[in-house]
């Protein structure tokens, strides 16, 4: 029996990272949004690893900001760590990474959520979606409440027909002993999506008093940290970090885990899910890399207030009896006690090439997914596509046109274009790697290739966007002030030259000249030739990237003009590959089952090849003639 528990713009079904970013921005973005999760305790919940950012997964929360996302808001409020990693490479590949109060960040985040305007934070099991005409109108929960909307966010993380795997033992599981969702599966196959099976695992928590860190090497965190919002200032808990500490398996650890591996549900058979590439358990581990002698373990606390540490590098599901022999053959961990075990979990998730780059499902209009649900792995995947998701949906209310972040513009746009046009057989994890332009999706330049995007959609006030276009101005005015500046030949500046072991000058030179010297820094000609007024730190790091890296910058540019002549060649969606001569019948399928928006998108599609997007281009400009001619006509 159901009853009409109330009418929405937008619902989003799930609280966990991508479905907290996407209520927020709906409901920022003016539409009354309802936001249902199974427990309102778990909101925001790190079930996994208690932290923030990281390479590529730190420049995703940059861009979350940018967008006038929460995550980074959040962690900057509740971080007990801070580092910025990856400093002695470039700057592509700089990454911030936060260790996170854990129960802090999910507190903060529900109050986050229950102040904002426009936004019903509720707890209720979804079991069922309401569709009508191809058109998802609501949900019904367990306890027969109707809700209706005009569209729907799907958050589920790994609660779909969740399954918790401990050795021999295996049961009906969310994530932490939560409630699981069995019966939203059944309607997500009953509307002809398809669903695959996936796995993750999280390593056992020990108790910071039985650990012996005079065996461990400290792991403390910047002394100046940076934030991840552009609108944080200083924060006072910067002051007080928490260190992590660093040890490694011995030959022992090896030894208990290959004796033990006929009890490991990953080679018993018991797991049925395929498990992510880049975070593989450490039996997984031992058995692929046999020839190492030991992995890193990091020991990193869960908070100010508990002595829950996690022990990162450990991830396992071995019955408990096992883990705990594992743990104490680890150099600092020979007393440990272990408070909670680690476990494997499976769940469902959506095939992502179902899905169109807004990341609205192709069978049902106005039913959006995002996170875990499709595909991913990590806390940053998952908030990047659910304040997509949220956007998008409250465009699609507002009757406005989706926004698709190219993959020239941020690690949100690679990671969509990836899911929605190649599909994953796996949890998909962002790596610097998997983007072509990634000189220009840098840590440090994500509000310039963003912010403006967040304030046309209504994310980014006009007093935040007034800071930024400022920030701006004092860019291109000291970089022209450095190109107009002189330096002369005198003791001043060959002194400077033979301090850091560059070549001394023969002539009068501008300040872009020498700043291009890897050598010199913007720090060096400042102390020269100082900037009126005082400077921000942010506006220096950029005069100086920008102005060192110039050339790079402009010959990826010039890659992504060339790219973005493809990506403007548009396919009809009702196009019909089959009616194409000379198509290849693997491009015949996977062009009709991802049906790409662009030849761009198709050119990235695996089995689609350069003689395939020929054929296609010709097709497409005999199209637009026909078409043309009719409408004139």
């Amino acid at each position: 029996m159901t009853y009409s528990a109330g009418e929405y713009d937008v619902i989003v079904i799930g609280a966990g990272h991508a479905g907290s970013e996407a209520a927020l921005a709906a409901a920022r973005m003016g539409c009354e949004t309802l936001l249902l999760t199974i427990n309102l305790d778990m909101i925001a919940f790190m079930p996994c690893n208690p932290s923030i950012g990281g390479p590529a997964k730190g420049h995703v929360v940059r861009e979350i900001d940018a967008l006038g996302g929460e995550m980074g808001r959040n962690i900057d409020k509740t971080f007990i760590q801070m580092r910025m990693l990856n400093t002695g490479k470039g700057p592509a590949v700089h990454a911030l990474r936060a260790q996170a109060d854990k129960f802090l960040y999910q507190h903060t985040m529900k109050e986050t959520i229950e102040k904002q305007p426009n936004l019903t934070l509720r707890q209720g099991l979804a079991e069922d979606l309401v569709v009508e005409d191809g058109v998802c109108k609501g949900v019904i929960t367990k306890t027969g409440a109707h809700y209706r909307a005009k569209a729907v966010v799907l958050t589920t993380g790994t609660y779909l027909r969740g399954k918790v795997i401990l050795g021999e033992l295996m049961y009906e599981s969310g994530p932490n002993n939560q409630q699981p969702a069995v019966k939203l599966s059944e309607s997500l196959k009953n509307l002809g999506l398809q669903l695959v099976r996936l796995k993750t695992g999280t390593p056992p928590r020990v108790h910071k008093d039985s650990i012996d860190f005079d065996k461990t090497e400290i792991q403390p965190g910047d002394s100046k940290p940076k934030y991840f919002s552009h609108e944080t200032e200083y924060m006072a808990h910067a002051d007080q970090q928490l260190p992590c500490w660093l040890t490694y398996t011995s030959e022992e650890t090896h030894q208990i885990i290959n004796d033990n591996l006929h009890r490991a549900p990953m080679f018993s058979g018991l797991i049925e899910g395929t498990g992510p590439r880049y975070c593989p358990s450490i039996e997984d581990k031992i058995v692929r890399f046999a020839d190492k002698p030991k992995h890193q373990i990091f020991l990193e606390p869960e908070g100010r207030n508990t002595k829950e540490y996690y022990v990162q590098g450990l991830s396992t599901s071995m019955p408990e009896d096992v883990q705990l022999r594992i743990l104490r053959s680890v150099p600092g961990l020979e007393k440990a006690e272990m408070m909670r075990s680690g476990y494997a979990i499976e769940y469902d998730a959506v095939v992502p090439t179902q899905l169109w780059p807004s990341l609205e499902t192709k069978l049902v209009k106005g039913l959006f997914t995002a996170g875990q649900i499709n595909g991913t792995s990590g806390y940053e995947e998952a908030a990047g596509q659910g304040i997509m998701a949220g956007i998008n949906a409250a465009r699609s209310v507002q009757g406005a046109k989706p926004v698709i972040i190219d993959r020239s513009k941020g690690y949100i746009g690679v990671m969509i274009d990836d899911l929605v046009t190649k599909g994953t057989n796996e949890p998909y994890r962002l790596l610097t790697s998997r983007a072509e332009y990634r000189l220009l999706l840098r840590n440090d330049n994500a509000d310039q290739r963003l912010t403006p995007l967040g304030h046309e959609i209504g994310l980014i006030s006009d007093e935040r966007y007034a800071r930024f276009t400022e920030k701006q101005a004092q860019i291109d005015a000291e970089i022209v002030r450095l190109k107009e500046t002189k330096f002369r030949p005198d003791e001043a500046v060959q002194a400077m030259l033979a301090e850091v072991g560059s070549a001394p000058i023969n002539n009068s030179v501008d300040g872009l000249t020498l700043l291009r010297r890897p050598e010199v820094t913007y720090a060096h000609l400042e102390k020269l030739a100082p900037a009126e007024g005082d400077l921000p730190e942010d506006v220096k790091e950029q005069v100086e990237i920008q102005i060192k890296y110039a050339g790079y910058i402009e010959k990826q540019l010039q890659q992504v003009e060339r790219m973005e002549k493809m990506e403007k060649k548009r396919i009809p969606e009702n196009i019909d590959y089959d009616a194409i001569h000379g198509l290849a019948t693997e491009a015949k399928q996977k062009l009709g089952k991802v049906r790409p928006l662009s030849l761009g998108q198709a050119s990235r599609i695996s089995g689609v090849t350069p003689a395939d997007l020929s054929i296609l281009l010709v097709h497409l400009e005999h199209y637009n003639r026909v078409t043309a001619a009719a409408h004139n006509s």
